[in-house]
């Protein structure tokens, strides 16, 4: 499984915003020229994070975005499954099995289901704060 360009990016935007100081708003262009990300493109992946609540987006010549909560209650899910939806790594981890033909007499389902819930969780339990960096602190 490849992580797409469009969750990379959010996961790269969300990050830098964590590294703030508190109260500080990210520009789109800030974020785009640090994370070497297209701008037009991060701007709609910043519109789908303030959506989904992990953002909060201020208008006007000072706006900018900032967490919508803490960096301890975002996990890479939430980011990924924010721009993403939900991630299914086997059309039968999908909430609609159905689409498959052969679901109720495959042998693989049970492995794929196992596969799903520890990405899943592995991907739950990563949250931003863990990436925080300290405060370098000035030299005298």
């Amino acid at each position: 499984m490849k992580l797409t360009k469009k969750a990379d990016y959010a996961l790269r935007a969300v990050f830098h915003i964590t590294q703030l100081p508190e109260g500080e708003l990210a520009s789109i262009g800030q974020i785009a020229k640090e994370q070497s990300a297209p701008r037009e493109f991060l701007a709609k992946i910043l519109k789908q994070l303030t959506r989904v609540k992990i953002l909060r987006s201020y208008q006007g010549i000072h706006g900018g975005y900032q967490l919508a909560r803490p960096a301890k209650e975002i996990s890479f899910l939430d980011v990924i499954e924010g721009v993403e939806g939900p991630i299914s790594l086997n059309q039968c981890c999908r909430e609609n099995a159905g689409c498959c033909n052969v679901y109720d007499d495959c042998k693989m389902r049970h492995f794929w289901k196992r596969q799903q819930n520890a990405y899943l969780s592995s991907l739950a339990s990563e949250t931003m704060d863990r990436y925080i960096q300290a405060p370098v602190a000035a030299s005298a």
